[in-house]
Formats: structure tokens, sequence, C-alpha cells
């Protein structure tokens, strides 16, 4: 493991690893232990009850953070030029299609998020392996394929999430900066975990939510209690 700095060995040491802290106090505490000289991402790790090798427990979703990422996401709509002035509209950095089915090929990813229609859908398939393993791939049940293309536009700048568990149980998903208040950071937790909680397969047995771990961009993880959420 490479060697702590001393901030990191500070902020190591005002997270007590045998203890679950309630959800406003990490919240707290991970701003106060956040040492990096830009504004840290601040992400949730949530591991469920769910085998997710099995269909019928594979869990992922949407949801709309009520304050945001605090990131400037990136969108890129590939769209038909009848809806390109509605996306460039809705706020979409770029807008367009062959040229940039063309750029991918080439290797250029430098987005977060794809929205594209229905029609085009078949264009993007060959681009899966490029797309698939970034997670850029459009899906219809997150949004990101549809007809209404400023809407979805809006709704990922305004600070809408996808997320999806991993192969190991686990969900992680950014729910805020540093900078944002605490009460903001509890806000964006909550909704995310009571969206996951709506989400429980009925196939999933035992302890849904085992446990929530919050951490900044290079801090420690702190463990937060489930009934607090």
């Amino acid at each position: 493991m490479a060697k702590l700095t001393k901030k990191q060995k500070e902020a190591y040491a005002k997270v007590d690893n045998n203890q679950a802290y309630s959800l406003k106090d990490a919240s707290a505490l991970v701003k106060e232990i956040t040492s990096v000289n830009f504004d840290a991402s601040i992400d949730l790790a949530v591991r469920l009850g769910v085998d997710p090798r099995k269909a019928n427990q594979m869990v992922r979703g949407v949801v709309t953070l009520p304050h945001g990422t605090g990131k400037d996401v990136k969108v890129l709509a590939l769209v038909t030029p009848d809806k390109e002035a509605e996306a460039t509209e809705a706020g979409a950095d770029y807008v367009g299609l062959d040229e940039y089915l063309q750029k991918i090929k080439d290797g250029w990813t430098d987005v977060d998020v794809i929205i594209t229609m229905p029609s085009v859908m078949g264009k993007l398939g060959p681009l899966g392996r490029i797309l698939g393993p970034r997670g850029l791939m459009p899906n219809p049940k997150t949004g990101t394929v549809t007809m209404d293309v400023a809407k979805a536009v809006a709704e990922v700048k305004a600070g809408k999430i996808d997320f999806k568990v991993d192969k190991t149980g686990i969900v992680h998903a950014g729910i805020g900066k540093a900078s944002f208040d605490v009460d903001k950071i509890i806000d964006n937790a909550h909704e995310l975990i009571q969206t996951l909680v709506k989400l429980k397969p009925t196939a999933a047995k035992g302890t849904y939510i085992k446990s929530i771990y919050m951490s900044s961009t290079m801090s420690p993880a702190i463990a937060v209690e489930v009934k607090s959420v």
C-alpha cells in the first residue's frame, strides 16, 4: 500500500472503524476528513443482500438527487437532425450523429452520459464493446433511449443518476461534493437508499441493506448506521 500522507493519517485517525455513524454524523465527518485541494466527490457504497448473478436479483435503476451531484455532467445526444435543436436547447454538450459515432469508433469517450433515440440504437450496437465497459451504453430502462430527448437531457443535467449493483453485490453512487452542506449530503443519500429499498427484488432473502459506507475522493470509508438512513 502507498505511504499515507500526513493529512491522510490525520483523516484515518478521526474515523473509528469499530463504529457505525448516523447518517448526519457521517455526512459531517466526511467533510471534515476530506483533505484534497479540489472539490472532492462524495460516494456511497451500499452492500445489498442479493445475488447479482441471478437475473431476478439484479438491482438497477435511476434516482434524481434532490440537490444534484455537484458535477458538471457532460451529455452527448446522438439524435437525428430533427431532434438536434431541442437537445441543444435542453443543455446537451455535444449533439449530432454520424460524426460522433465515428469519433467513438476512433476511441473518443469524453462524456458522462449518452442519450439517444430508439431509431438510432441499431447504429450503436457495433460500439457496444467501447461503450459497455465504460457504462456509457444508452438503455431504455435508465431513460437514456427515448423519443423525449430534451426531457432526458434536462433530467441528467439536474442530477439524475443511474446505478447498478456490481458482481459483488455493491451499489456505488456519487451523491455530491465535499462543498455541499451536511443537509444536502443527507438528503441525497436518503433519496438513493429509499430508491434502493423500493427496488428490492422479491427473490432477495434475509437482510437487504447489509451495510452502507460513505467516503470522498482519497478519504477513508465511514460506516453508516443502516437504521439512521
